[in-house]
This record gives structure tokens, C-alpha cells and sequence, in this order.
């Protein structure tokens, strides 16, 4: 990029990285840095200080270096703990609140007040509180620019340049929060623009330097993020050995698939049928963590096993939210699951400079436009996520072929349902679950003890949040009818309508 980021400082936040998504939907290019990295964002436009799980009074709170802060001469906007930090390099304090504020709550600005934050919004409107502490003792310097209902104060201002927010303007709970981060951002002079065609040219370019004429192996799986990857590899005429693993948790015909659709945009793949390994290896574990740990170790030794001790790099299509979520973003972060590719043996890989993850900035939605800048095919492209460890995590409690026959059998009725009636490109993500719960019916004027399963859909922007899917009730009632007449083992579908958080999109 031909100017220095915006620069968000990454606190631990579940949140950040939304931060950087709403700034670069904005049209401005914006990267995470860590609180210790402040001296390495060059002249960046404005600075954001993000939130985090950690208090401020707690012995070994992060921190900021102030004075440096200070000096860069830019807006700064302090959001959740980033306030609580300023206020308290301000001169104020910070005290625990009487009960965690978690949800949507008011923000009640004074109309005649000329704060630029809040240029064009509304006198009311709701945003989104996740914290325990709370801003006391204000300076005489320090203003509050808003208020809650019970007139708290949510936003203070403590010169022309530093804010503090106490909600979090960048999750879409908060109504008016993008409009307030651009009134922010566009505080700052010279700023740095983003589009995904020119993130393209720098995606490459980051690749040559990284792989440097080391050998490349690529994991491919037919999903958008490692075809994203193979394209974009392709792209920079990368050396690279692409290989498929058949863990015998895809759905059904996806080897076949996968190939046919590698073979139609000219990249040569390997298929190794390792099955039988991972139903082995997975055999009797009933952990959601364990059995993640055991696949991410297992696909990363079949790759190594296949392709031998020269291999330099392993490219991985690693998106941000699997970082954030395997709390690798930083030491700050609060671990939500274990990904398949942040186990043991690739973060020792990573140590020792042998994986190559470019796409590990963006978001599922940057993806697929970058997928449409390299040419790949829309199927492709606007394909449904897919998790790494496949079905298992579909598959609560212990992973058997009878299972997972259960679940692809009925997965296909589900997808495949979707696009007959039109449903698929309206939702983010849809599958079939199997609940290791046996339950009484009747089949054939017969009592049957069978299997209960659950759809899920969900709407998302980012997969950091989402909301189940509201399918018409006929499209749910016909996909149900045909699961339990051409299922076997199953005598119960239920519809999962929870919303994350509190749940996770997978089950597991």
C-alpha cells in the first residue's frame, strides 16, 4: 500500500478485528498492531485503541506507551478498555462497575453539542456494551459528549483529538456505530484508500517476498479459503504442490467434486485418502477440543508424510477470525476454540518461519471478492463455509462411519433444499447436526429409537456474529419430511435458532 495504515491497537478484543473490517469497508486500508508494536505503525492517519477482556486496575493490564501516543499528532479514539486506559492517562479513574453491562443499551448525544463524532446521527440511538468497569473521577478537561439512559456517561472527549467510546460502535448491534467511525476516521488527513483489486496486487507481492524460491505446499479442500489461496498462489507463479486430503469427514461426492473443480481452473492437485487414519485416530474421543487437536496434528503429518523433510513452506488459507479465535492474534486475546490450523505442530512450524497464510488479514467477505478478482467461478466463490476439521464437529460426542453417514446423507437433502427453493445464496452458512440423543417414534406403525438432528442456518457479515436464518416455514417442513423418509437412524429434525453469541456457528 502506497501509505501507512490506520492503526488499531489490538487489546484482546473478540471484537478488533471488526474494528479493521468496518475501516476497509469505509474504503480506507487499516491493520491490528499490538500495544508493544506502536512505535512500528509509522504516520498512520488516526489511531484506535481497541477494547479487551482485561481490566486496567489489574496488576499487568496492558498498556500504551502515553507519551508516544501523544506525540504522533493524530485523532485517537479509545473504545471500551482503550477509554478506561485514556481516562486514566487523562488523570481520571477507572472502578469496578456494580455488574458486568453486556447487551444493547442508549446513546444520548446533545444535539446542539458540535462533537465531530457525532456529526449527522441521531439525539438516541442503541449501541452495544460489553464491560465490567466503569470511567469515574473526570478531569476538569475532560467532557462528556454522551450519555445512557441512566445517565452514565458512554463517550467522553479530552482534547480536539483523543475520544473514548464505552460501547462498541464497530458490531452492527451498535445502530449508528459505522457512521461514527467514519466521522472518526475521517478526522485524520492523508488517508491511506483500500480496495480489494489493489489488496490483490499487495497479496501477491507479499507472497513473493515471503516465499522467496522455497518449495510451497498448498492444502486444498474445495472450500473458498484454500481456493482463494491456490489462485492466488497460482497467481504469483508460486512452485507449489497442491494437495487434497480425503479425511473421511467431508460431505458425500466431495473427493470427485473437488477435483473436477481444481481441473476446470487449470490447478493441478494430489488426493491421499487418509480415512481410515483419522476414523482410527479419532476413534472413542468425545472432546470437542481433543478431537480437533488430534485432526489438525493428523492432517499436518499426512502433509508431511506425503511430501517429505524438503518441504519449506505449508500455505494455509488462515482467515482472521481463526485467528482471533485461537486467541494468536496476540497474547491479550481470550481463546474461544482451537482451529484446526493453529494445533501444536503448525504453530512450531510458524516459529520457525515455514508457514505462509496471506489471506490471514481478511475476512470471509474480503475473500470471496478477492476469489472474484482472480476469476474463480461463482460455485466456488459463494460457497458456504466449510470448517477445517469437516464433520467431526458436526458429529458432538464420538465420530463413527454411522454417524457420519447419518449427517452427509441429510446434509445433501439440506443443501440441496436450499437451492431448489431458491434459500442457499440468502444464508451464510447451512448444514445438518447430528445430537447423540436417541429418541422415541414411529416408523412404519412401529415404536423406533433413533437419532435427532438439527439444521442450522445463519446469516453473518463476518462470521464474528451471526443470526439464524428466518427459512419459510415450507422450506423447513418439506427439507424435514424428506430427511426422515430417506434417512435412516433419524426420527427427529429440530431447527437451530441461536444466535452467536453466546452460541458458535459449528456446534462444535
Amino acid at each position: 500500500m502506497d501509505r501507512d495504515p490506520i492503526a488499531v491497537i489490538d487489546f484482546g478484543s473478540q471484537y478488533t478485528q471488526l474494528i479493521v473490517r468496518r475501516i476497509r469497508e469505509l474504503g480506507y486500508y487499516s491493520r491490528l498492531f499490538q500495544p508493544s508494536e506502536l512505535d512500528q505503525t509509522g504516520n498512520p492517519a488516526v489511531v484506535i485503541l481497541s477494547g479487551g477482556p482485561r481490566s486496567t486496575l489489574e496488576e499487568g493490564a496492558p498498556d500504551i506507551d502515553f507519551d508516544y501516543l501523544c506525540g504522533m499528532g493524530v485523532p485517537v479514539l479509545g473504545v471500551c478498555y482503550g477509554m478506561q486506559l485514556l481516562n486514566q492517562k487523562f488523570g481520571g479513574t477507572v472502578a469496578p462497575g456494580n455488574k458486568r453491562e453486556f447487551g444493547p443499551a442508549a446513546l444520548n448525544i446533545d444535539p446542539s453539542d458540535s462533537c465531530p463524532l457525532f456529526q449527522g446521527l441521531s439525539a438516541s440511538s442503541q449501541i452495544w456494551m460489553s464491560h465490567s468497569d466503569t470511567v469515574e473521577n473526570l478531569t476538569d478537561t475532560t467532557k462528556v459528549i454522551a450519555r445512557n439512559d441512566d445517565g452514565v456517561p458512554v463517550a467522553l472527549q479530552y482534547d480536539e483529538q483523543f475520544f473514548g467510546i464505552q460501547f462498541h460502535p464497530e458490531v452492527t448491534h451498535s445502530t449508528e456505530g459505522i457512521p461514527l467511525l467514519k466521522n472518526f476516521v475521517e478526522l485524520g488527513q492523508d488517508l491511506p484508500h483500500f480496495a480489494i483489486d489493489s489488496f490483490k496486487d499487495y497479496l501477491v507481492g507479499r507472497v513473493r517476498e515471503e516465499v522467496a524460491g522455497r518449495k510451497v505446499v498448498c492444502g486444498v479442500s474445495g472450500g473458498v479459503d484454500s481456493s482463494v489461496l491456490a489462485a492466488l498462489l497460482h497467481e504469483a507463479k508460486v512452485d507449489t504442490r497442491n494437495i487434497f486430503v480425503d479425511t473421511g469427514l467431508l460431505r458425500q461426492n466431495e473427493a470427485a467434486e473437488v477435483k473436477a473443480l481444481f481441473d476446470s481452473f487449470g490447478i493441478e492437485i494430489e488426493t491421499i485418502d487418509a480415512s481410515e487414519k483419522f476414523l482410527t485416530a479419532l476413534k472413542g474421543k468425545t472432546d470437542p477440543e481433543e478431537k480437533r487437536r488430534i485432526i489438525g496434528r493428523l492432517f499436518v503429518d499426512i502433509f508431511f508424510d506425503a511430501v517429505g523433510d524438503d518441504v519449506e513452506l505449508l500455505a494455509q488459507g488462515t482467515l482472521y477470525p481463526d485467528v482471533i479465535e485461537s486467541a494468536t492474534s496476540g497474547s491479550i486475546a481470550s481463546t474461544i476454540k482451537t482451529h484446526h490450523n493453529r494445533v501444536d505442530r503448525i504453530m512450531e512450524l510458524k516459529s520457525e518461519g515455514r508457514v505462509l497464510e496471506p489471506l490471514d488479514e481478511l475476512f470471509k467477505d474480503e475473500v470471496r471478492a478477492l476469489g472474484n478478482v482472480l476469476g474463480l467461478p461463482d460455485k466456488v466463490v459463494n460457497r458456504h463455509p466449510f470448517p477445517g476439521p469437516g464433520l467431526a464437529v458436526r458429529c458432538p460426542g464420538e465420530v463413527t462411519e454411522e454417524r457420519l453417514k447419518i449427517i452427509r446423507e441429510a446434509d445433501k437433502i439440506f443443501i440441496d433444499g436450499l437451492h431448489e427453493h431458491g434459500q442457499y445464496d440468502n444464508v451464510w452458512q447451512a448444514y445438518a447436526a447430528l445430537i447423540p440423543v436417541k429418541t422415541v417414534g414411529v416408523k412404519g406403525d412401529e415404536r423406533c429409537y433413533e437419532f435427532a438432528l438439527s439444521l442450522r442456518a445463519v446469516t453473518s457479515e463476518d462470521a464474528m456474529t451471526a443470526e439464524w436464518a428466518q427459512l419459510p416455514y415450507e422450506v423447513l417442513g418439506d427439507i424435514s419430511a424428506k430427511i426422515l423418509n430417506e434417512v435412516d437412524g433419524v426420527n427427529r429434525v429440530l431447527y437451530d435458532i441461536s444466535t452467536k453469541p453466546p452460541a458458535s456457528i459449528e456446534w462444535e
